[in-house]
């Protein structure tokens, strides 16, 4: 009788009914971290012009984000394990809802500086537990892809939407409308996805580490900062204790986890070869791109001169190319090979980086535009491909931490590529000679040169915006040189890391 059963109960688990409901839901999560994400950049320069922040400030505003996820994925990522993802998710949802009010009414660059960090706790919640939720939703191998590349559509286009949508806001509204947006993504989540979402755990988690959670966060966080702040500053004695600190709470993290019967994370998955590259290719690529992103839209509005509208709409290749990619990504895996995916789009990227580092202050759209389309593509078949062969590599029990691994990989890369190749566009910004007279502050950042032009006599500001739209765009394009040979570099390590690797390999 078993023998019998056992196929019937395998179909009915393959064909879940209301799975593609619910993965709408998720993909509704997706949306509200990736707009959040987008947004902030067209909004920099009114934060800039508003909070004056000085350039370290504006720097820490674009990355604390990312340390505190980044610090907090795999404590929350197992945390949704053992009580549930869909509990972790709405809660997650409720809370970044609330945090993003926080966010629009900042006063200070130090309370905007707080209200980020705290959107980074809530945000630490909801993108592995959206990826848990699709490898305990689909249990086919082909549908599981297609759901995964539709999970990394719904992040491109979100980074399109945010842009569009923060555009226009920033026409008509004051730059925190931007984090308002979120509140009615984040209120059909929540009722909608009470009803449609399935919830699910790890039946035998084991007890909740209090040790490895701080152990986790004081690691990533303690890291992260000492790169930031050596980059930007140098060595010092306290950077250095600093990363010292946050290095061997790390080395602790790892062997308690390998001396626990139930870790929150379990560091066998990476004798897993294609876990591991997977893991290794998501971190190299995002710390690649990070320059770029980060300061492309004060290119194209305060180099170019276009408005905040303007600016989202010409960003939209990139997502337009990723979203396209993403969902034929898993079935051209199968066809060709998962490195030849993954290394392919990654190849293709770093060609396109190296095409942006010869733009200058005048450079046209057609150049722009096909460059950002490559660059969306060749992330877009990366990142979906990657997250499938992580998702694959586990089993559904431990989906939760492993998601949280890859989504980890995502945000450290952001924190550093941002720390490290917005250090060079900071620092090679500040080194332009300035006009007699002018305010100090116009060398913090190029929206504190365009806000002190408007007091500055004609010619004086003139002079001015010019040697500082060449700094910033020098600076660009030596980040832009710097990305592409990380990524040019991480396609070749992909390579070799995912020979063999298919994704037919787990149910």
């Amino acid at each position: 009788m078993t023998s019998i059963l056992q196929p019937a109960a395998t179909a009915e688990a393959v064909r879940r009914p209301g799975r593609w409901l619910a993965l709408c839901v998720l993909v509704l999560a997706v949306l509200l971290v990736a707009v959040d994400a987008t947004v902030l950049g067209l909004a920099t320069p009114y934060i800039s012009e508003d909070l004056k922040p000085s350039g370290t400030q504006l720097l820490w505003i674009g990355d604390i984000y990312s340390f505190v996820i980044a610090g907090l994925l795999v404590s929350m990522g197992s945390l949704g394990d053992r009580i549930g993802r869909k509990r972790i998710l709405l809660v997650g949802a409720t809370a970044f809802g609330a945090m993003s009010v926080l966010n629009a009414y900042a006063t200070s660059p130090e309370m905007m500086i707080t209200a980020r960090a705290l959107l980074g706790v809530a945000g630490a919640t909801l993108m592995p537990a959206t990826l848990a939720l699709i490898r305990n939703l689909f249990h086919d191998p082909r549908e599981r892809s297609l759901a995964v590349g539709v999970w990394g559509a719904a992040a491109s286009a979100g980074t399109a939407v945010g842009p569009i949508a923060g555009g226009f806001l920033l026409e008509h509204f004051w730059w925190g409308s931007v984090f308002l947006i979120n509140l009615p993504v984040m209120a059909v989540l929540v009722l909608v996805g009470i009803r449609l979402l399935p919830e699910s755990r790890n039946p035998d988690p084991g007890p909740w580490d209090t040790v490895s959670v701080l152990a986790s966060l004081v690691g990533m966080v303690g890291v992260v900062y000492a790169v930031k702040e050596a980059a930007a500053h140098g060595f010092t004695w306290p950077v250095a204790a600093t990363g010292l600190l946050g290095a061997a709470a790390l080395y602790g993290f790892v062997r308690r986890q390998l001396t626990m019967p139930a870790p929150l994370l379990d560091m066998r998955l990476f004798r897993d070869r294609g876990f591991s590259g997977a893991v290794l290719a998501d971190l190299l690529t995002v710390l690649g791109l990070s320059g770029l992103v980060f300061f492309l839209s004060q290119y194209l509005q305060l180099v170019q001169g276009r408005s905040p509208f303007e600016a989202g709409l010409a960003e939209l290749p990139a997502a337009v190319g990723a979203v396209a990619a993403g969902l034929v990504a898993g079935r051209a895996a199968r066809r060709f090979s998962v490195r030849a995916m993954v290394a392919g789009g990654l190849a293709a990227v770093g060609l396109a980086l190296a095409a942006l580092a010869t733009i200058d202050a005048t450079t046209g759209y057609p150049l722009l535009g096909t460059a950002l389309l490559v660059v969306g593509a060749g992330a877009g078949l990366s990142f979906t491909v990657t997250a499938d062969v992580i998702l694959s590599s586990v089993p559904k029990e431990q989906a939760g931490a492993a998601s949280a691994v890859s989504e980890t990989a995502y945000e450290l890369g952001a924190a550093l590529g941002i720390a490290l190749l917005g250090s060079i566009v900071t620092g090679v910004y500040r080194g332009f000679a300035a006009p007699p007279g002018v305010p100090a502050g116009a060398q913090e950042s190029l929206g504190g040169a365009v806000e002190a032009a408007r007091t500055l006599p004609a010619e004086t500001a003139q002079t001015l915006l010019s040697a500082a739209r060449g700094a910033f765009v020098h600076g660009l394009t030596l980040a832009s040189g710097v990305g592409a040979a990380v990524l040019l570099a991480t396609a070749a390590a992909a390579w070799r890391m995912l020979a063999g690797r298919r994704l037919d390999e787990a149910g």
